[in-house]
């Protein structure tokens, strides 16, 4: 028998049907002997319903400018997650599994006061467990819980993945499982590679960077959770048939584990390739190489909330002047742009450049630790596809190339090859 935490996202419990078929995965690991909890959703699309109702109200007046009350923002929102918990335990009641719902602050999932998008602080299991050792379902409504000031609070989009993640470290869960719409994590996007292969298991540390390198599959703050807590999470497919065998095999599911890289037995060099398109590339020349330059470049584009990625610095060969090359989201270069021009005089630039368009393609694998020639194996590749390389940085497991956007799936699909990821 284990303990277990279940996750089913938007489209998963998108309507009554799949809601039901939810329940008969439900039902198949309450019929195994283990100890279940559920944490789902809002149906797709709800939220952002709830989301257009609010923007369609009229805002409260301020000193400096309207706004909408955060709290009241929740309340709405964190709706949509409660009707899905409270249908889900109505289904599985009808199918003779007891089982109840439970919202955010009747856990309770405490949380700091950053309505709309809270963190998680502290979640206390003990009534969910004593409620399991009887036999009973706690379905859970994921993306909540309780503020300070004792008001509901929402973990912002995305946030029930890491609702899940909390709770089955909060219970100490033998597995936490994320039933989505694809059935696991694979070498790359098989949009773009049909070769890429669905991996069996892959490390913590691997799974982070390719979700905050672009791979959709899970979100990034319940992956860093999950490593944290080392809480193990398996990614498996809501669409398969709940009653099929391979759905009861124990030693050989269907999915993809997320795990400790200690219980990957052989580790291959490469583990898969992720990418990113519509990046930005912002050049600023000639700035002066002295203490500080970087915090007045970096600190004002943090204020604005612009996220920053791959950071290039070149000096000039009398160490006096230095260009600073950097990426951002090409929905942020002209803001980014926008917030140098102003910090022109503090920064001490004489021209600011930028490029949009790029892609950004990353080689990541923690065999990559212990192996050389990896970066030169790329380079090697895309210089073979007449790919032009702009930018490049690294890390211990990771490897990024920005490029021009148009070369992306091509990069991708070469990269894929060379390392031997579309072998079987």
């Amino acid at each position: 028998m284990a303990r277990i935490v279940m996750k089913f996202g938007g489209t998963s419990v998108a309507d009554l049907d799949r809601i039901h078929n939810v329940a008969r995965h439900v039902k198949r690991e309450v019929d195994a002997g283990h100890q279940v909890a559920v944490v789902v959703s809002a149906m797709a699309g709800k939220t952002n319903e709830l989301v257009n109702w609010v923007q369609s109200m009229p805002m409260v007046a301020g000193a400096e400018a309207s706004f909408y009350d955060a709290r009241e923002y929740d309340a709405i929102v964190a709706s949509g997650e409660q009707v899905t918990s409270g249908l889900l335990a109505i289904a599985l009641q009808s199918m003779g599994v007891d089982a109840r719902s439970w919202q955010g602050w009747q856990i309770p999932v405490k949380t700091d006061n950053a309505h709309g998008a809270a963190r998680i602080l502290e979640i206390d299991g003990t009534e969910m467990i004593k409620r399991f050792e009887i036999g009973q379902v706690a379905v859970v409504a994921g993306f909540q819980g309780v503020g300070p000031d004792n008001r509901l609070a929402t973990l912002g989009r995305g946030g029930s993945d890491t609702s899940a993640v909390a709770i089955a470290a909060a219970v100490q869960a033998d597995r936490c499982d994320i039933y989505t719409d694809v059935d696991g994590v694979y070498t790359t996007d098989p949009r773009v590679e049909p070769k890429a292969r669905r991996m069996k298991k892959i490390a913590f540390e691997e799974m982070l960077e390719m979700a905050s390198l672009g791979a959709k599959v899970l979100q990034v703050r319940s992956v860093e959770l999950a490593m944290v807590h080392k809480v193990r999470t398996f990614v498996r497919s809501s669409f398969d048939d709940p009653d099929a065998p391979e759905m009861s095999d124990p030693n050989n599911p269907p999915g993809t584990l997320i795990c400790d890289e200690d219980e990957i037995v052989e580790q291959e060099v490469v583990t898969g390739i992720a990418y990113a398109k519509d990046e930005a590339q912002i050049s600023l020349r000639r700035l002066s190489d002295r203490p500080g330059v970087s915090a007045a470049i970096f600190g004002p584009l943090a204020d604005a909330h612009i996220n920053v990625d791959m950071i290039v610095q070149n000096i000039s060969e009398d160490g006096s002047r230095t260009d600073m090359t950097f990426t951002v989201p090409s929905g942020d270069a002209e803001k980014a742009q926008s917030v140098l021009e102003r910090n022109k005089d503090v920064i001490g630039y004489d021209v600011v450049q930028s490029e949009s368009g790029l892609a950004k393609i990353s080689v990541i694998g923690i065999g990559m630790r212990s192996h050389a020639g990896v970066a030169a194996t790329a380079f090697k590749a895309l210089a073979e596809k007449s790919i032009n390389i702009k930018a490049i940085t690294t890390s211990e497991i990771k490897i990024s190339i920005l490029i021009d956007g148009a070369y992306a799936e091509l990069a991708v699909r070469t990269l894929h090859s060379v390392y031997g990821l579309d072998k079987t």
